[in-house]
């Protein structure tokens, strides 16, 4: 009884009115500012983050404090409105990119991917264990284990952003290309061992250390999903695509995918993994199933439009960077960033010369592998919870993320361009390969 009565209570009108106030002011200055970034050849996610961060506590809290206050207050129920949207929106966005995903050229790449993922992970990783290992307060807090801030600090800077590199893609419109593919497979498998990493850190965080269940329980959800993906999901999808091809409705498809998606993310979120995983999963299975890409125009226009963008925005919202004010922090924020981007770009370099890329291929893959995004900023956060970082660290690895979503869509731009062009110079040189490839759903950026 006391469930339902709670179920009908409706949602205090205060509440509503701050929340879609907030929802219409994120929207407004990002889609505006993500515009304005696109024409200076940034990609759109450039002007959402920053929408986010004029609008948070950089910048209006300073301005204007009151104004700040009711617009974004304190009060849990309030930013849990807010938080569901965004959530809502980047598994969507990630769920799309798992459908651009060629599933067979996917096993093509699956070894130069594995490559070019374990060394732009173990580089950066290795580097940020370093930095983090010598790294003197106040960027370590007092009483903060150094090895375990070590270890946090390099399992934040390894990442890649799937959520991020995919809009990136999807906007340059390089997802079906070769290197495209090779960044999101790579990327993919970067955050999935990072995502483990993340775990076993902050359970030696919160249990003062770790046993063999903590490590083969995870290990032992990765592995069920991806044979049941492989298996029983793979069936169920395909049925249930031909089911809603089959059907006079337009939209059946849409909400199909749908489900899937946000199906697959409750699944491997109850199993204590990463909701994105399954979300991504799930889009390779729908992807896979032989959907036509005109029917999932309409739940591209909407995520690309509307969900992406606020999720950028909420993003930016959290980034509090008037800690760099202080020129310590802002000397320590420069080396982490130095040693994070060119970790990243030592190790693609490496794995893609080993799968036999030349160096303008290379160069790609190292911008499009140092975007870390939100992704970094959700495990700065994670950090800052568990008490590992402070205040200075966390600002430091916000701004890591920030600057690197931010240098990868030129510098991958320019470096598929050099590529392209050096492969039609090459005599008898065939076409560089489509951006349109056939099984896949196509998701190029309207704008």
């Amino acid at each position: 009884m006391t469930s339902a009565l709670d179920l009908n209570a409706p949602l205090p009108a205060h509440w509503l009115l701050v929340f879609l106030v907030q929802v219409t002011v994120l929207l407004l200055c990002a889609r505006v500012l993500g515009g304005l970034a696109v024409r200076l050849g940034l990609p759109a996610l450039a002007g959402e983050l920053l929408a986010g961060v004029l609008l948070g506590p950089s910048v209006l809290a300073h301005v204007a404090p009151g104004v700040w206050g009711w617009l974004f207050p304190a009060e849990g129920g309030q930013v849990h409105l807010l938080d569901a949207v965004g959530q809502f929106g980047v598994l969507l966005l990630v769920g799309l990119a798992g459908m651009h995903v060629d599933v067979g050229r996917l096993r093509r790449l699956a070894g130069p991917a594995a490559k070019i993922s374990l060394a732009s992970l173990l580089i950066p990783l290795a580097l940020g264990v370093g930095i983090g290992a010598i790294a003197p307060p106040p960027m370590r807090p007092e009483g903060t284990s150094p090895a375990v801030f070590a270890m946090f600090v390099g399992v934040a800077i390894c990442v890649t952003a799937v959520p991020v590199i995919a809009k990136v893609l999807m906007e340059l419109g390089l997802t079906d290309g070769k290197i495209g593919q090779l960044v999101l497979s790579a990327a993919v498998i970067d955050d999935v061992i990072a995502w483990f990493l993340l775990s076993l850190v902050s359970a030696l965080v919160t249990a003062g250390e770790l046993g063999a269940s903590d490590v083969l329980e995870p290990v032992g959800c990765l592995v069920g999903v991806v044979l049941f993906a492989a298996t029983v999901g793979r069936m169920l999808v395909r049925r249930a695509v031909r089911h809603a091809e089959a059907s006079r409705d337009s939209t059946a498809m849409v909400s199909t995918a749908v489900i899937f998606v946000l199906g697959g993310a409750a699944a491997t979120h109850a199993m204590g993994l990463e909701p994105i995983l399954g979300a991504f999963v799930a889009g390779v299975l729908v992807g896979s199933g032989g959907v036509r890409a005109p029917v999932l125009a309409p739940l591209h226009a909407v995520v690309m439009s509307v969900l992406a963008p606020l999720f950028f925005a909420t993003a930016g919202l959290r980034m509090d960077l008037s800690g760099l004010l202080r020129p310590g922090v802002l000397l320590a924020t420069a080396g982490l960033l130095v040693v994070a981007v060119a970790g990243k770009f030592a190790g693609a370099f490496v794995g893609g010369r080993l799968s036999g890329l030349d160096r303008a291929e290379c160069v790609a893959l190292g911008a499009g592998m140092n975007a870390r995004g939100v992704v970094e900023v959700i495990i700065a956060t994670v950090g800052l919870s568990l008490g590992v970082l402070g205040t200075e660290a966390y600002t430091a690895l916000v701004l890591v993320a920030v600057v690197t979503s931010v240098m990868a869509p030129p510098i991958l731009r320019r470096a598929v361009g050099r590529s392209d062009r050096a492969a039609e110079e090459q005599p008898g040189a065939r076409p560089a390969e489509s951006r349109s490839g056939a099984g896949t759903v196509s998701l190029e950026e309207p704008r």
